[in-house]
């Protein structure tokens, strides 16, 4: 819901950075440790070391948002870059709920982020196939003038709102199984937000 507002803002926190060193990194690289900052922080959150986690968690989410801001920077922007970052993503997406599942260990926590993760798949399994769709009728990214590699159509739980609901989850782990029933449900209605859409749009 926020992204397109965000990402100005990001960009804008984040092209003086590209100008340094780390602008001479490859994206892959750089996406590749914002990966395995999510993977520490689920480590992290399994561990009970909640101020570790969300820090090493938002060190991600930076790195997420510096891969795409060096390759257009360098002119190293690609599909496969793309396809790993979305890769990479949806890997740091699971791990962090496992993680505090791991480390909390109470039934309520489990069955809640059984169901945050199944709302998960459902609403990865939709964007894919509706950006794929879009592109095959030449209406994507390129069309709608995206910086992204696929179209990604608007819903109520972006990526800014991800962050913000794993955040909130890995500090405060005594309210994570509710934090979780709240994404879950908020996924739900973004994933049937999408297919409602996609019906009126690609029909």
């Amino acid at each position: 819901m926020l992204d397109s507002t965000m990402r100005p803002v990001k960009d804008r926190l984040l092209t003086p950075v590209t100008r340094t060193s780390v602008g001479r990194l490859h994206p892959v690289v750089i996406s590749s440790v914002g990966l395995a900052a999510s993977i520490a922080a689920a480590v992290a959150a399994w561990q009970s070391i909640p101020v570790l986690a969300v820090s090493l968690w938002l060190f991600g989410r930076v790195a997420d948002g510096l891969d795409g801001a060096v390759a257009r920077a360098s002119g190293r922007s690609s599909d496969i870059g793309g396809l790993l970052d979305f890769v990479f993503d949806t890997i740091g997406y699971a791990v962090i709920p496992l993680g505090l599942a791991f480390g909390i260990d109470e039934r309520g926590t489990w069955i809640a982020t059984a169901v945050l993760l199944g709302t998960f798949y459902l609403n990865a399994v939709s964007l894919g196939y509706i950006a794929a769709l879009l592109e095959k009728r030449a209406l994507g990214s390129t069309a709608q003038g995206q910086p992204t590699s696929a179209a990604l159509p608007r819903g109520l739980v972006e990526g800014t709102e991800t962050i913000v609901f794993f955040t909130l989850a890995l500090a405060f782990t005594s309210a994570t199984a509710t934090i979780w029933w709240v994404m879950a449900a908020a996924v739900l209605i973004t994933a049937i937000e999408r297919l409602r859409w996609a019906m009126g749009a690609l029909r």
